[in-house]
């Protein structure tokens, strides 16, 4: 069986809890998930099965869609609500909606973001959560982040007695982003500490919360030998990717890993770019410009050869 799963993950597990569970529920071992959530955050966990693992990559590549809340007043060790008070500062009086909408539109774009220390980014060959729970600070990498929508949803509420401002937001954001990161950077702009007081991820890989489906309903679907759930590794692949079909005969090139002809292409495209090809309807591999031959297309991986 081959394909892709939208997930949705259940708080309180981690993204790998999933994947052994599947394992278990469909009985196979080539498993994997595209995109680590949180055990403190909900949502949609796209799954990669047999073939379907081979596409992992392009999964995490499209935009993810959160929706959360950030909280002024304090920040903590984590960025998250789980984390423990580092800075206290209390929101005195109300700030307005204006100036909240003024200071997240700042952080729409391609902007820079330090890691938190609680996250799985590996610095000298150890991940920075590691280092964290030693009680260890380390020079962290400054990474791009690209946002293309950021916005509050809700009124902001004013908590007088515990000094703190909420507001839920949404965000549309490219693969990378720390969202615990761009709430506590925000903050920043309003002149308070703040943290990442709530996270649900309701669009990922392409896969929508309208589609997805916890471990309990895939358990129930698999006992009554329903497999509808698991949809096409084609998924993966939208209309941002340039993609090729091919003839019979350019197939059978592709089977060998044998390069194609770039003219297969009619636009531009970088070096980096992986382009999909098609063989009556099914990905059969990925292909990229030739680096030093740019009238090639060479192969990067071969998903299917057995048709």
């Amino acid at each position: 069986m081959d394909g892709i799963i939208a997930l949705w993950k259940e708080r309180g597990m981690t993204s790998h809890d999933c994947v052994f569970k599947l394992r278990k529920i469909l009985h196979m071992k080539k498993i994997g998930h595209g995109g680590t959530l949180d055990p403190d955050v909900d949502g949609v966990l796209p799954i990669c099965i047999g073939k379907g693992t081979k596409v992992i990559e392009y999964l995490q590549d499209n935009h993810k869609i959160y929706e959360g809340e950030i909280t002024l007043g304090f920040s903590t060790t984590t960025e998250d609500v789980s984390g423990e008070i580092v800075e206290q500062v209390n929101v005195t009086a109300p700030l307005t909606v204006e100036v909240i909408d003024q200071a997240m539109s700042q952080m729409v774009g391609t902007i820079t973001q330090i890691p938190p220390m609680y996250s799985a980014v590996k610095v000298k060959g150890k991940r920075l959560y590691e280092y964290a729970r030693e009680g260890l600070e380390v020079e962290r990498p400054m990474r791009k982040a690209d946002i293309f929508s950021f916005e509050r949803t809700s009124v902001p509420v004013f908590d007088e007695e515990k000094g703190t401002q909420s507001w839920r937001f949404k965000v549309i954001c490219g693969k990378g982003t720390y969202v615990r990161t761009l709430s506590v950077d925000t903050g920043s702009i309003l002149g308070y500490p703040a943290h990442m007081s709530d996270l649900t991820r309701t669009a990922s890989g392409g896969l929508s919360k309208e589609n997805a489906l916890t471990l309990d309903e895939i358990k129930t679907l698999v006992e009554q030998k329903s497999f509808e759930f698991v949809q096409p590794i084609e998924r993966a692949f939208d209309a941002s990717f340039t993609c090729v079909d091919l003839s019979e005969e350019q197939y059978q090139l592709v089977k060998n890993g044998v390069f194609l002809s770039r003219n297969l292409i009619d636009k531009e495209v970088t070096e980096e770019e992986p382009i999909p090809v098609f063989y009556q309807g099914q990905v059969v591999g990925i292909y990229q410009v030739h680096p030093r031959k740019n009238n090639l297309l060479k192969p990067t991986k071969i998903i299917r050869n057995d048709q």
